[in-house]
């Protein structure tokens, strides 16, 4: 058989390869703990369950939907924009209804690049980033995340030749891996190094819900001037626990969204108006639930920080995210302490390379794990550490 070049550069998954070492080990009867991939252990809020059944049951829902979204979703979509950042958004120009983020983060690649173009990534930074910019045949160019920058890229670092090449830049606060957010002046100044060298802004915005002491995250789409250059993706994922339903939706600049439109319309079918009122149903509700899962990662952050630091790891106390980005111990890599982890502790944790380069030393934990769990995932770890 022949297969596409374009797959030549493009490495396994991330989070399939953690799967397959997950399966491996307990295949061979060992009781593994996973802190690596960031899928909630807890279920689907009920009232959320049984507005999706009355939707399914309903005939009207069963036809094709439409691309763009139904007019329910877009309108409290931009109500919630309204009500929680103050962002202005127009339901008919600046939404669409999306698979998941993840899946609008892959296709607006192809609407926004061509082969040759340069993409500039946070490194560290989700791996779809890279990977789907790499897919459309576009180069790269890594930004990377330093602790000392408090893990925003330096855009005065860009060089003159990569900034007048470059046509998309990702970005995501709260972060993932790092956890990080933005606390100062960062997205006016994103704005403005889009506007001056005609670049296309694309902020991913999974985590904003999912914040702690008293941190409350901004919107991309508050900031003067973003609609003119960039859009946000939303997701319900994590702070729903609905990571299999695949509902998010995107907001802002219409002609980035009108030619992500024309790429889906070829690629898929549009969300189901079910799903697409159910997430409308949630967006106008009680965020309740959304408060509670923060009260309880926040528990979970501080147990693992604990009893990290207890055993002689530096441990930074995130703000939002659901994920820990950590500094391996001295005389490790960041693959050969998830190594010496899983063979040692059976414990699965993510190395900070498969983020990209500048995520080498560390390694990220994630925080959907029961708390009886992290604690014996922590206690595993610390004996492998002293063997």
């Amino acid at each position: 058989m022949r297969f596409s070049k374009r797959m030549d550069n493009l490495a396994p998954y991330l989070f399939a390869e953690a799967e397959r070492k997950i399966a491996e080990k307990r295949a061979a009867g060992v009781d593994v703990i996973s802190l690596g991939i960031g899928d909630p252990d807890l279920p689907t809020p009920q009232y959320i369950v049984d507005e999706m059944r009355r939707q399914v049951a309903d005939p009207a829902n069963d036809r094709y939907p439409s691309n763009w979204g139904c007019a329910e979703y877009a309108e409290a979509a931009a109500s919630f924009y309204k009500r929680r950042f103050g962002a202005d958004v127009d339901p008919k120009r600046e939404f669409m209804a999306l698979l998941g983020a993840k899946e609008g983060l892959a296709h607006i690649c192809f609407s926004m690049l061509d082969p040759g173009d340069l993409a500039l990534v946070p490194d560290p930074g989700y791996p779809v980033y890279a990977g789907a910019s790499i897919l459309a045949g576009a180069d790269v160019r890594y930004l990377p995340l330093r602790p000392e920058n408090g893990f925003l890229p330096d855009l005065d670092a860009v060089s003159e030749e990569d900034a007048r090449r470059a046509k998309v830049l990702f970005i995501g606060y709260p972060n993932n891996p790092t956890g990080a957010v933005v606390e100062d002046d960062f997205f006016t100044r994103v704005v403005a190094f889009a506007k001056k060298h005609d670049i296309a802004v694309v902020h991913d915005n999974a985590y904003s819900e999912l914040t702690y002491d008293g941190y409350v995250a901004p919107s991309f789409l508050a900031t003067p001037g973003a609609k003119d250059v960039g859009v946000e993706f939303f997701s319900f994922s994590k702070p729903f626990n609905m990571t299999g339903w695949r509902t998010g939706f995107a907001v802002g600049n219409h002609e980035m969204l009108e030619h992500l439109w024309r790429l889906k319309t070829n690629m898929d079918s549009g969300m189901f108006d079910a799903l697409q009122k159910t997430s409308a149903f949630i967006l106008n509700g009680s965020w309740d639930f959304v408060h509670e899962m923060c009260a309880v990662y926040a528990r979970r952050r501080d147990l693992l920080a604990d009893a990290l630091t207890s055993v002689g790891m530096k441990v930074p106390r995130i703000k939002g995210t659901i994920y820990m980005w950590i500094p391996v111990p001295d005389g490790y890599t960041s693959g050969s302490f998830c190594d010496h982890v899983l063979e040692q502790a059976a414990v699965v944790i993510t190395p900070g390379r498969g983020y990209g380069p500048a995520g080498e030393g560390f390694v990220r934990l994630s925080l959907t794990t029961p708390d009886d769990r992290i604690a014996e995932a922590v206690d595993r770890i610390e004996r492998s550490l002293k063997l």
